[in-house]
């Protein structure tokens, strides 16, 4: 057993994750890597953003595989328990595990760094093997070989963390130049490695056809719908923890909507909604909802993205403006590959917040997930002073939502024409969408108070806008929307189609709110741009 070789550190992290009342099983991931592995010669990379379970995954793997330790007394109760190459496999190969994210504080250097990590690697493999001739001045992959040429036996890389060296300032960029080099000689075209599986948040870096990574079969959250299932938390799984919750917790303070308000609002290429496990978990065992996430990792990047000179790049300061009142904006979502780091279109800015989670990816549009990354981007444009209009729009925006609560239909038309006639995103107001862009603005602050959502199936039709109350007290909130129209046929539309249903939820479900329905009719007039409300009890 060594250090990085068939060592037990990837057991005892994944026993500590097994053994937590909220883990989720995702052994089923091996049912798919046993026949790569059979058949050998695959490289696996599979990026997703922090905190969605890349490092479980990776530890898990490696627990499964390595033939320094006995894991069966946590994967014998575990799905991947049922598959009949179970056995076959548990256990029975050379694994070398790397987690590149941990590093001595005295590395201050690329050099020092990896030059540790090829040390300790060799003398690993050295150990395990004395019988083998090692050339004094030999590299890891050199040694690697001749081992398989002398004992005929293969290994098995996982690499987690493996973009680390792409976050330190202190490495350059020949630096990571030569680090994709040193993965590229363990991975490419080697015979003595049967199968690696590497993870991170970056998709891998291109740098050029000779030393390339591009043996990687690669696989991310937006672009590919394989293995989504098992980074992150499906529906149905937040239920089952949810229920765990109840069992465990003699004062539930979170609801099950509350996680869904909180934390979820990923979806992958197969257009799964996932949650953000780690934000979940947290949330459940701390009996109290939180950004638990965004405290965590690279959540000081939104600042970067956003504000200062990249608030300057055209575009962006007013999609940004768009996502934060709720909005999905268009996006032409591109690989973000680790070397870009100079971002100059709003493109690429958001194919980078997208990587790291930031931003979710769906049907060609980008937009803020969930409330625990709406509060944060919240957080970052008061603080900018290129986000001063934000600032007098929230002002307003109060006074429209406490106007509809108190049904004072002027004050929402007054401030309807400061959202259009001021200096806004909204570059046109013609139709029924800009109309609906110009609400959501206007009703910028109800996100602190109401899950706004935006053509919800409701009764027998859909509805424009429903806001639903996170306190159940509060009033509910119906908006319906007419171009050249009269807002009594708004109003008259909600009632035909009986959006109020939304509101008493499905059988055996407690009402969405105990306080009032208000149905919102707002109508919009192109020829002189005048806005008119009725709102009504239901």
């Amino acid at each position: 057993m060594g250090y990085y070789l068939n060592s037990n550190d990837c057991l005892s992290q994944f026993q500590n994750e097994a053994a937590k009342p909220f883990f989720v099983d995702k052994t089923c991931i091996l049912n798919e890597i046993i026949p790569l592995v059979e058949q050998g010669g695959y490289s696996l990379c599979i990026t997703r953003p922090r905190r969605f379970g890349k490092s479980m995954i990776a530890s898990m793997i490696g627990s499964y595989f390595s033939r320094g330790m006995d894991s069966s007394v946590v994967f014998d109760s575990l799905k991947i328990s049922k598959n009949s190459n179970y056995r076959s496999h548990l256990n029975q190969h050379n694994l070398i595990y790397v987690d590149f994210s941990k590093y001595d504080d005295e590395y201050h250097d690329y050099s020092s760094y990896i030059g540790t990590i090829k040390d300790i690697l060799r003398e690993d493999l050295h150990a395990a093997y004395p019988d083998v001739y090692f050339r004094k001045k030999g590299t890891v992959a050199e040694d690697m070989k001749r081992i398989h040429q002398s004992t005929g036996e293969r290994f098995i890389l996982v690499f987690d963390e493996w973009d680390c060296v792409f976050h330190k300032n202190f490495f350059t960029e020949n630096d990571r130049k030569s680090y994709v080099s040193f993965l590229a000689n363990l991975t490419k075209g080697v015979g003595c490695v049967s199968f690696t599986y590497m993870t991170g948040v970056l998709p891998i870096a291109k740098y050029s056809q000779s030393d390339t990574l591009n043996n990687f079969m690669e696989y991310t959250m937006a672009t590919q719908p394989m293995y989504n299932e098992y980074f992150g938390f499906t529906d149905e799984e937040v239920d089952d923890l949810y229920e765990r919750y109840c069992r465990i917790q003699k004062n539930p303070a979170v609801t099950r909507e509350d996680l869904r308000f909180w934390y979820d609002g990923y979806h992958t290429a197969a257009g799964t909604r996932m949650y953000n496990p780690r934000s979940v978990v947290y949330a459940l065992t701390n009996n109290h909802l939180a950004s638990y996430w965004t405290g965590s990792g690279q959540y000081s990047e939104i600042s970067a993205y956003i504000a200062g000179d990249a608030g300057k790049i055209e575009g962006l300061k007013d999609d940004v403006i768009m996502m934060v009142a709720g909005e999905a904006v268009p996006a032409s979502i591109e690989e973000y590959a680790a070397t870009a780091m100079n971002l100059s279109t709003k493109e690429e800015v958001f194919s980078a917040m997208v990587v790291y989670g930031f931003l979710n990816y769906e049907d060609g549009c980008v937009r803020i997930p969930n409330r625990e990354l709406m509060d944060e981007f919240g957080k970052t444009i008061r603080k900018e002073a290129s986000y001063s209009y934000v600032r007098e729009l929230e002002k307003q925006s109060e006074r429209v939502l406490q106007a509809t609560l108190a049904g004072n239909t002027g004050v929402i038309e007054e401030i309807l024409e400061f959202v259009h006639h001021s200096e806004s995103p909204l570059k046109a107001y013609n139709d029924e969408a800009e109309l609906s862009g110009s609400i959501r603005l206007a009703y910028i602050s109800a996100r602190n108070r109401y899950d706004i959502q935006r053509e919800d199936q409701a009764g027998i039709g859909y509805v424009d806008y429903i806001f639903y109350p996170y306190n159940k007290k509060e009033d509910g909130i119906i908006i319906e929307l007419k171009v050249d129209d009269t807002a009594e046929n708004a109003i008259k539309q909600i009632k035909d189609k009986k959006y109020a249903l939304k509101f008493r939820g499905k059988l055996g479900e407690r009402p969405k709110t105990n306080g009032r329905i208000l149905a919102v009719g707002i109508s919009y007039r192109k020829k002189d741009k005048v806005h008119h409300c009725k709102i009504e009890v239901l």
